[in-house]
């Protein structure tokens, strides 16, 4: 072997060496060691060089692209001996549907590798990493990889979030319109029916956000939030129905309009006298049920009135007829009482006639 790269490593009756270095492709082939003894003794080796596959490159992006477009990104690798494998990723995840084609370079030893990824462009894809990754057995399991990082440009995405799920008349709402495309969109439109917004004062647009304060019956209506970019621009609306205040019964003092009590006392001189007693106590028919707290005070203060009122007229009654009680006997009636017979009561009652004049009587 006559080559400056060839080696004489050791040599004995037994073993013979050398090393090859910078090892090429016109180094693979089949190598004879003799041996000069009687007789001849030989042995022969097959030597194989890997070819090493080129680092890969990526074609066919062009950026940005707009969504919907058609992609085909082309991943290819030369110089590969055998033939290299070619696989795609997306964010780490594999992509098995591409085309793969393989040639046999000029020096017939050696091969040309390529895939193509071809997809839809979509807004998900923006800010995606597609790599291409070349496996090969002389790499020693360390892949030589290519990256391409897509920027997709759509239209914006619009909605609309409203602070408060069921307003009332009085309160306020905010809404608050967010968009997303690329590239960022413009400042958002804000109309109500299809026109202005009809009152600034208290619709106020501050940005992305429109505020509403004192909502009222005129405040129904259709709110739309429009954004734009130079690709294109999105819309969408929210159905503003403003509903009555909910009336709920709150705890209040009522004080009565009109209360009223009355006593009556009826004496008789009979034999069997009747007292009777009677209490009336009027509210305001305006007071709400179930709110007694204030009405019971004002309840025991007619009470306790009516009471004393009752004991008092009880009193003077019963002093009157302690005073009154008894037998009353007139002086036409002396001489009467001891007569023996009806005839001889009569002789003596008229026989007291005489002085009745002079004798008056008094009751105190």
């Amino acid at each position: 072997l006559r080559d400056n790269r060839i080696e004489l490593v050791r040599a004995s009756w037994h073993e013979l060496s050398i090393s090859v270095s910078d090892v090429s492709l016109s180094d693979e082939g089949q190598y004879t060691c003799s041996l000069f003894t009687m007789p001849v003794k030989t042995s022969k080796a097959f030597l194989t060089v890997l070819g090493v596959p080129e680092k890969p490159q990526i074609t066919g992006f062009t950026s940005p692209v707009m969504e919907g477009e058609r992609m085909q990104l082309t991943c290819k690798t030369s110089g590969s001996k055998p033939a290299a494998d070619i696989r795609w990723f997306k964010n780490d995840k594999e992509v098995k549907d591409v085309k793969y084609l393989k040639e046999e370079d000029a020096n017939r030893k050696t091969f040309t590798v390529s895939s193509t990824l071809d997809f839809l462009a979509d807004r998900s894809d923006d800010g995606a990493v597609v790599s291409c990754r070349v496996d090969h057995e002389s790499l020693n399991s360390t892949p030589q990889i290519a990256m391409q990082v897509l920027e997709i440009h759509y239209t914006p995405l619009v909605k609309i979030i409203s602070s408060n799920s069921w307003p009332e008349e009085g309160q306020s709402i905010v809404l608050t319109c967010e968009s997303k495309g690329k590239p960022v969109p413009e400042p958002v439109l804000w109309t109500k029916d299809g026109g202005e917004l009809p009152d600034p004062e208290r619709m106020v647009v501050n940005g992305r956000v429109l505020s509403i304060s004192f909502l009222n019956k005129t405040d129904n209506g259709t709110y739309r939030c429009e954004a734009k970019n130079p690709i294109g621009r999105n819309s969408t609306e929210y159905v503003l129905i403003v509903h009555d205040v909910f009336n709920t019964l709150l705890p209040t003092t009522v004080i009565p309009s009109l209360t009223t009590a009355t006593v009556t006392t009826n004496v008789a001189l009979t034999a069997s006298t009747t007292t009777s007693a009677s209490a009336t106590s009027i509210r305001d028919p305006n007071a709400l049920a179930g709110h007694t707290g204030p009405d019971h005070a004002v309840i025991g203060g007619i009470v306790a009135v009516v009471v004393f009122v009752t004991l008092c007229s009880i009193i003077l009654l019963g002093r009157y007829l302690a005073r009154h009680k008894g037998t009353y006997l007139t002086n036409e009636a002396k001489g009467a009482e001891d007569a023996p017979d009806a005839d001889t009561a009569i002789i003596n009652a008229e026989g007291s006639q005489v002085n009745a004049e002079e004798k008056k009587e008094y009751f105190i």
